[in-house]
């Protein structure tokens, strides 16, 4: 995005997979995002709130959450949301930084020594690009752990809650549209995620001892076997 608008500041642009847009200075607001740009959010900052509270739903056990992020990558609106945040279940949460690949196993390994330990993985490229190392390593000491999208659950990990890519795609072609019939991306506002996935790995779960409630897999979008 950046490079784009480095190029143009007339030619209209729709994204689609941007976390922070105002903070990126993308766009003026959300209502009224002027210039040639719009799009669709791809996460919303309060999410961290849900997060623990599926970790503590599919293990009762965990009375404590360890948020996972790359101070140097990660969006500061879900840092800032962790200062405030308050599950509707009991549960600490600890922040637990990363700067570099070599930091992942021993900061989860010292997680998973405090009792009742869980994990929760914040959106990042960094962590997206290190996805085998998080999974592996929160599965070799047994965190039970939950993760900002559904790659992450089909690559091993143990369940996932974030937006549906394909139902952003999908209404950003709505707003290309509006754009080609002569409307102004500046007028069009920025427009979060409506449709979440939920998605639980029954092989994980197994390997991890933990029993997934029905209610739980019955909510879930996907349930890998």
């Amino acid at each position: 995005m950046a490079a784009l608008l480095k190029e143009t500041h007339t030619v209209p642009i729709v994204f689609v997979v941007v976390v922070d847009p105002i903070g990126s200075g993308f766009v003026q607001s959300f209502a009224r995002p002027g210039g040639n740009v719009t799009g669709f959010q791809n996460y919303e900052f309060t999410m961290v709130g849900k997060w623990p509270q599926l970790v503590r739903e599919i293990a009762p056990q965990v009375q404590k959450i360890g948020f996972i992020y790359n101070p140097t990558t990660t969006p500061l609106g879900f840092v800032r949301n962790l200062e405030t945040i308050t599950p509707s279940v009991s549960v600490q949460t600890v922040q637990v930084t990363v700067h570099d690949r070599a930091e992942i196993e021993p900061s989860i390994a010292a997680l998973a020594r405090e009792p009742g330990a869980g994990l929760a993985v914040l959106p990042d490229q960094f962590f997206a690009n290190n996805r085998a190392q998080v999974i592996a390593s929160a599965a070799k000491h047994a965190l039970p752990a939950v993760y900002p999208s559904d790659l992450w659950a089909k690559s091993g990990g143990l369940i996932s809650y974030g937006p549906d890519p394909t139902d952003l795609f999908y209404r950003a072609a709505s707003y290309i549209d509006r754009i080609l019939k002569g409307e102004k991306p500046g007028d069009l506002p920025v427009q979060a995620p409506t449709k979440y996935n939920l998605i639980i790995n029954l092989k994980t779960a197994k390997a991890l001892g933990v029993s997934v409630p029905l209610g739980l897999l019955n909510a879930a979008d996907e349930v890998i076997e």
